[in-house]
């Protein structure tokens, strides 16, 4: 029996309130919840609290769009087709996007700790560098380590000395447990199990670590068929709360098995990325000029997407012309 909601497109971006904590799954231009991410846009959510391992393309288009407020992270691109993050750069410099930085590590032990229940994660990762000079501490810098929102711990680290072998010391990162996590999978189940094909990042600490969890899904398959191999699946669906079924869902980033990366898309996106006024006439577009994501696909053609599709058995498209060496 079926624990989670069915909803549309729009009806989960209008869960989101201005201001909520997001993380996402996938990892820079792999199965980021593009649709939906669009569709926020479109309702113009402000204020968004974003954390995540690392930024991509999703992170791309809500900076471009202003929607986002605090941004916590490692890193931010587009992999080989854009390296920088153009949009979260101008958000800082501007001062209207507040960046709390991490190392890539320190960024799993916060999520690990909010998925395992834990006040904070214990690690020696990254100490003694400049992530940990307390001037760099941006959110404190803002005045919000103030205890006043519950999602902002009154510390961004603290350090204490092993009481159990006198080893030095330890560095304690806080636990992130987001309003929200939204997740692209490649299959959900009728009764909410969750499968990724491929890689899963970290995922699974995503959807543990989170208050609420909106899943977009490739395709809702029977549960019973997901139950067969249960070492293949992401997360019960105890864990799920509404569920969007939306093929080409990540698009332009890319899905194992389903899709390649959309890489002269990305590669056009991040030029556009550059400059405030090319940017908007982008979203004006792609994602403001359509209804929805079923006008998106229109808009991008059955033959391009054809030339995505990935082969079923290689897991990706063997018609997508590559590099050579």
């Amino acid at each position: 029996m079926a624990t989670f909601k069915k909803i549309t497109l729009q009806e989960a971006a209008g869960l989101i309130n201005d201001g909520d904590l997001l993380s996402f799954s996938g990892f820079t231009i792999w199965r980021r919840p593009m649709a939906l991410i669009y569709e926020l846009v479109r309702q113009q959510k402000k204020n968004l609290h974003l954390f995540e391992v690392n930024g991509g393309t999703h992170t791309e288009v809500l900076a471009g769009a202003g929607a986002i407020k605090i941004w916590e992270s490692c890193w931010v691109g587009h992999e080989l087709y854009g390296k920088l993050g153009e949009g979260i750069a101008r958000g800082q410099v501007e001062g209207s996007i507040i960046v709390e930085d991490y190392s890539h590590a320190q960024v799993v032990a916060r999520q690990l700790a909010g998925a395992y229940g834990l006040p904070f994660f214990p690690t020696a990762l990254s100490m003694g560098t400049d992530i940990l000079n307390p001037k760099y501490d941006m959110l404190g810098k803002a005045g919000l380590r103030d205890g006043s929102n519950s999602k902002i711990p009154v510390k961004k680290y603290d350090v204490v000395k092993d009481p159990f072998f006198g080893n030095g010391e330890i560095l304690m990162m806080p636990a992130v447990n987001p309003d929200w996590a939204l997740i692209y999978a490649s299959q959900v189940g009728d009764e909410g199990t969750v499968r990724v094909f491929s890689q899963t990042y970290v995922d699974a600490e995503v959807v543990k670590a989170a208050d609420k969890v909106i899943v977009i899904a490739e395709e809702i398959v029977p549960d019973n068929y997901l139950r067969r191999e249960p070492e293949k699946n992401l997360a019960a669906g105890y864990a799920i709360d509404y569920v969007v079924e939306c093929p080409w869902g990540a698009h332009p980033t890319g899905s194992q098995f389903f899709y390649d990366v959309d890489a002269d898309f990305i590669r056009n996106f991040y030029q556009v990325s550059k400059s405030k006024a090319a940017f908007d006439e982008w979203a004006n577009e792609w994602i403001f000029g359509v209804s929805g994501h079923e006008e998106y696909l229109d808009k991008l053609g059955i033959n391009r997407l054809q030339n995505l599709r990935a082969n079923s058995v290689l897991g990706y498209s063997t018609t997508v012309k590559r590099g050579t060496r």
